[in-house]
């Protein structure tokens, strides 16, 4: 249906409007995005670009990222909460609004607090646990004393990886990110021209 969708618009020569909460279908439909958040644009641009790096909490989970919304700092970018969130930043100043991304599956999961190269590990409680295609989403939410810009946080794991860590809703499990896996880019509204 999409491909059928995209060549009658395209070969009619017509802008049309979609409204979708999928990915794939900007991806496949839109040369362009518009994301709506309690009734206003958060963000704007070619598709791929938005989608790639988003802004928003809602486009980053339409795009199935992670996002941590903070202001730039010479490690990386600092929550409301003081964490300091490392990774790759594209030269931004110091205390500019910014946004961490990365994709569930650079999360690693552990039941005790991991040692080695990870620098960003957060202790999280289990909120919900969902299929997807061949792994299992764990969505965090915030473990009792922790940071609430954890809730929605995702990390992609293997049936047995659940069955091993006992992850369940309500455990506290680790999460941990690799520093280079994490992009860090301006909190700005739009993206593109």
């Amino acid at each position: 249906m999409r491909a059928l969708l995209r060549r009658v618009v395209r070969a009619a020569g017509q802008t049309a409007v979609l409204v979708t909460h999928s990915a794939l279908d900007a991806l496949v439909l839109s040369d362009r995005v518009v994301v709506l958040t309690g009734g206003r644009v958060v963000e704007h641009g070619p598709t791929r670009e938005v989608l790639a790096r988003p802004r928003s909490p809602f486009t980053a989970r339409i795009a199935g990222l992670d996002l941590v919304p903070g202001l730039a700092c010479p490690d990386g970018l600092r929550t409301p909460d003081g964490t300091v969130v490392a990774g790759r930043d594209g030269g931004l100043v110091d205390g500019e609004p910014a946004v961490a991304v990365f994709p569930p599956s650079a999360v690693a999961v552990f039941a005790e607090r991991p040692h080695g190269s990870p620098r960003n590990v957060l202790l999280v409680r289990v909120a919900a646990i969902e299929p997807h295609g061949d792994v299992v989403r764990l969505r965090a939410a915030a473990a009792p004393g922790g940071p609430a810009w954890v809730d929605g946080l995702a990390a992609d794991v293997t049936p047995a990886a659940v069955a091993e860590l006992g992850a369940e809703p309500g455990a506290l499990l680790w999460f941990a990110v690799k520093a280079t896996e994490v992009a860090i880019h301006a909190a700005g509204a739009t993206v593109g021209t």
